[in-house]
C-alpha cells in the first residue's frame, strides 16, 4: 500500500504497485544502483541514473509524468527521490525493496545495459 509521509517528498510504494504503474504506462524508471548492478539485472525499461549522479543528470528526468526510483533495497533509491524533489520535481515514487523485492516477487528483469 502507497505510503506518503509528510517528511518526505516522495511515496513509498511496493513492488506490486511499481508493476502496475509501468504495465498502466506514462512513468519513467529510474534505477538508481551502479552501473554494473543495472548491467546484472534491472527493471525493463529502467534509465540507470546512480543515485549521487541525480543532480548532475537532473535534465535526464521526466518533468512531464511520474517518477519511480528503484535500487537494490530502496535506501539510495530514495536518496535519488530527495535529490530530485530538490530539482523542483514532485510527482515521485521510492519502491520499497528494490530489485530485491522485485526479484522475489518473480517479476521479468532485463540484462546488459
Amino acid at each position: 500500500m502507497a505510503i506518503k509521509n509528510e517528511l518526505e517528498p516522495f511515496t513509498r510504494i511496493d513492488v506490486h504497485e511499481a508493476r502496475a504503474m509501468i504495465d498502466a504506462g506514462g512513468v519513467q524508471v529510474i534505477d538508481s544502483r551502479e552501473p554494473h548492478e543495472h548491467h546484472d539485472g534491472h527493471v525493463p525499461g529502467s534509465l540507470n541514473i546512480p543515485h549521487m549522479a541525480t543532480l548532475p543528470r537532473g535534465k535526464d528526468l521526466a518533468t512531464d509524468r511520474p517518477i519511480i526510483f528503484i535500487c537494490k533495497s530502496g535506501q539510495r533509491s530514495a536518496v535519488a527521490a530527495e535529490f530530485a524533489a530538490a530539482l523542483g520535481l514532485t510527482d515521485l515514487y521510492n519502491v520499497e525493496g528494490g530489485h530485491d523485492a522485485w526479484a522475489k516477487a518473480g517479476y521479468e528483469m532485463d540484462r546488459g545495459d
